[in-house]
């Protein structure tokens, strides 16, 4: 399975299975824009690390633990969303403007993982 990670906030988008992965919907975005297939906010990084991240990435390493670690805790679930895509692309939209330190990526590591 290949697995695209994109900004909700930007087009261009990856065809395949569109799952917004934020526990937020993001601002400014309707549902018809979003033309999602799914909202994964149940496996998204609880509100508690949420806030306390706050998309800082000098606490990247320890929020990537962190998040591991719920998604371990969380890994019925996290193979139960996987197989709804199974067989397309999957693209996991965030909102964050930070690339490379956002919970998008550690769930694609996660993801990668398991399958």
């Amino acid at each position: 399975m290949n697995i695209h990670l994109h900004r909700i906030y930007e087009d261009g988008a990856p065809q395949g299975y569109r799952v917004l992965v934020e526990r937020l919907w993001p601002r400014g975005i309707s549902k018809e824009e979003a033309s999602l297939d799914a909202h994964w906010k149940d496996i998204a990084p609880s509100n508690e690390l949420r806030k306390w991240f706050s998309h800082d990435a000098a606490k990247w390493g320890e929020f990537r633990n962190k998040y591991l670690s719920e998604l371990s805790d969380n890994k019925s679930q996290v193979k139960s969303l996987l197989a709804e895509a199974e067989g397309r692309n999957l693209v996991l939209l965030y909102g964050s403007k930070d690339k490379q330190h956002n919970s998008a990526q550690v769930l694609k590591d996660y993801l990668q993982m398991l399958s």
